[in-house]
């Protein structure tokens, strides 16, 4: 299991580097964070309870961002999108849209997140998850006009001498009488002038998915000609049953998206090769096809009917035997 302070290490590094990727328009931003705080570590002191921590103010709203982000829970999370962005976060790949709230928590698996307040009120955000625990303390809101500015301060729960505590800015604009999320850090928060960026630094990753999800789908092929002594006919024949025990029709070997044909940005194609589906002798192809290419992934990938796995950019295309072998 990787520690605490490993997994936050590595996932401030990644952000690091798409930062530099994204620093183009936060350059542009820069006049929007002229009156932003310093990131002093939140304070403990007695202080009586701002609007901040408010129910409603932005304090709490932060404290919700940050829990709808430790659960990877998508829809919670475009709650506190400005209408901007919630239009072009639903464009976003699944991969992509993860990790951006993966970047709120620095933490790579979904959590389970509870909100305390500490002794002057203000929230405090703990996400649980198999492999690591992280508290964020949100700091008092610094309001001009509609725009609010709060310091975050995570640690590991089990830092005692602060050394992975990482802290940070973040902004909310008021938009139609709610806070919504403006900033992260230095990097405006603009998906619409950042999704396509987004998408190139996580390609990788997509691509990475889909080469699993194809292993997936044949080793749930296999199983199915092992169990049933033929192919199935359909992928959908690898699905859970609707209702009932698994059986021919619907096997239970493959998640609902697989069995569908689609996930994390790709497309997969089964095909029978053959006039013949019975036995150890039957052969099956198997392709995987960027959703969007460009976007969602460049590359195709073929498994061909001997099980060999191929690799190329066909700019969308289904790839075929004559492309190089994925080692």
């Amino acid at each position: 299991m990787e520690s605490v302070p490993n997994e936050m290490t590595s996932n401030i590094k990644r952000w690091e580097r798409l930062m530099i990727v994204l620093c183009g328009f936060a350059l542009a931003a820069a006049n929007c964070f002229a009156q932003e705080p310093s990131s002093k570590p939140p304070s403990d002191a007695g202080s009586t309870p701002t609007v901040a921590a408010a129910q409603g103010g932005p304090g709490s709203t932060l404290g919700n961002v940050l829990a709808a982000a430790c659960s990877q829970d998508q829809v919670e999370f475009t709650r506190f999108l400005t209408a901007r962005n919630q239009e072009a976060y639903s464009r976003m790949t699944p991969a992509a849209r993860v990790a951006l709230l993966k970047r709120f928590v620095l933490l790579n698996e979904p959590g389970k997140a509870a909100i305390s307040a500490n002794p002057s009120g203000r929230p405090i955000v703990r996400c649980e998850t198999p492999g690591a625990t992280t508290e964020t303390q949100i700091g008092g809101a610094e309001i001009h006009d509609h725009v609010a500015f709060l310091p975050l301060e995570i640690h590991d729960v089990t830092d005692s001498t602060g050394a992975t505590a990482r802290r940070i800015n973040m902004g909310l604009v008021r938009e139609d009488g709610e806070w919504k999320v403006l900033s992260l850090g230095v990097l405006l928060l603009d998906l619409p002038a950042l999704e396509t960026e987004w998408d190139e630094a996580e390609i990788e990753e997509t691509e990475k998915d889909a080469l699993a999800s194809l292993k997936a789908i044949a080793a749930g092929v296999e199983s199915y000609r092992n169990k049933y002594l033929h192919l199935p006919e359909f992928l959908a024949n690898l699905a859970a049953p609707t209702r009932g025990k698994p059986g021919a029709e619907a096997a239970e070997l493959l998640d609902s998206e697989l069995a569908n044909g689609v996930k994390n940005g790709y497309v997969f194609r089964y095909v029978i090769v053959g006039a013949s589906d019975l036995g150890a002798p039957a052969k099956y192809e198997l392709s995987g096809t960027p959703l969007r290419y460009g976007r969602t992934g460049r590359r195709s990938f073929f498994r061909d009917s001997n099980g060999v796995v191929h690799a190329a950019d066909h700019h969308g295309a289904v790839g075929g035997v004559t492309d190089p072998k994925v080692e």
